[in-house]
């Protein structure tokens, strides 16, 4: 019998995207901001930014930074950040648990399947969906 390990390919498909003209992680990500620009160009939000920002967390060890998605720039002034999450890992979940400890007036809207699937009725409406 041969010992020789089967590595898979996984398949990210990151990279950059000139309909929406930033570098992206993943599919998803590529339509969310597809998505935010279509509620920008409906005047349902006034803007937004691919990973603007980064908190860092006052602990020693582990997960000490975190850079959400997408800022979202609503039209009244106040800001969300949008975290698309097509699975919840470990670190994920920690990061997320930090920001609600140690930011907890910063508003993370969380993109996990039920959520996109709801977002993507819309990719009639969206030129690019991927």
């Amino acid at each position: 019998m041969n010992n020789q390990r089967i590595v898979r390919a996984v398949k990210t498909h990151s990279g950059f995207r000139q309909d929406i003209g930033i570098f992206v992680r993943s599919r998803w990500e590529s339509n969310i901001a597809r998505y935010l620009n279509y509620l920008k160009s409906k005047k349902q939000i006034k803007d937004w930014e691919y990973e603007a920002e980064v908190f860092a967390f006052p602990v020693e060890r582990g997960n000490r930074f975190y850079k959400p998605d997408f800022k979202v720039y609503n039209n009244k002034g106040s800001i969300e950040f949008w975290e698309v999450k097509g699975y919840m890992d470990n670190n994920s979940r920690i990061k997320l648990d930090r920001m609600a400890r140690y930011y907890p007036d910063i508003k993370i809207i969380l993109i996990e399947k039920e959520q996109y699937k709801a977002i993507s009725k819309w990719k009639k409406l969206i030129g690019g969906w991927e």
